[in-house]
């Protein structure tokens, strides 16, 4: 592996391809040559949004026209996609949990070797079902996701964070209301 500051990668011709098709991986604690990192970025009353990021520790290899499977209890409240192409796969009718992620063509179809160019990154925002919606234990990280066809390792659930379903407004204003006197207080 290969450090993401080493002078090594200056040199001329290290994305260069080998006959042998050998990996060149960025220096990382799991030694992946991809990495998707799937973010809760917002919690809304009535919807949420998620940040999907994959990156690319290869330094000689780039993705045409990738393909990102995920399987997650809630694709079928998908709203928008933003900078990705969306595809729901529904192989039975009455489940709705699997969808497919592609670049978009000419605008980030390409996911280019290890460096400042080998990610791409898109938002999803999802309707939040008051019936069936939870954040608890994990229920906001996919269960499965494939990556090209090949399936990725998953920390298990009982790892990921613990998230609330929704922000307390009494709590959020008594904070906002205590920083403020605060400030008052610190000003005066």
């Amino acid at each position: 592996c290969i450090k993401s500051n080493s002078k090594k990668l200056h040199k001329a011709g290290i994305n260069t391809p080998r006959k042998d098709n050998a990996p060149l991986l960025q220096c990382t604690h799991h030694m992946c040559p991809i990495r998707i990192h799937w973010h809760v970025k917002v919690n809304y009353k009535d919807y949420w949004r998620a940040k999907i990021a994959i990156t690319n520790f290869n330094y000689r290899l780039n993705y045409t026209q990738w393909t990102l499977v995920v399987q997650h209890p809630n694709l079928n409240n998908v709203t928008q996609v933003f900078s990705f192409d969306y595809k729901p796969l529904v192989p039975y009718a009455s489940v709705n949990d699997t969808g497919m992620f592609y670049g978009m063509k000419f605008y980030n179809d390409l996911l280019m070797e290890a460096g400042p160019f080998g990610n791409v990154q898109s938002e999803v925002l999802l309707q939040k079902d008051i019936n069936t919606f939870t954040l608890k234990q994990g229920w906001a990280f996919p269960r499965k996701v494939y990556f090209n066809g090949d399936e990725c390792r998953l920390p298990p659930p009982d790892t990921y964070p613990f998230l609330p379903n929704y922000a307390n407004i009494i709590s959020v204003a008594y904070s906002t209301m205590a920083a403020t006197l605060a400030l008052i207080i610190l000003l005066a």
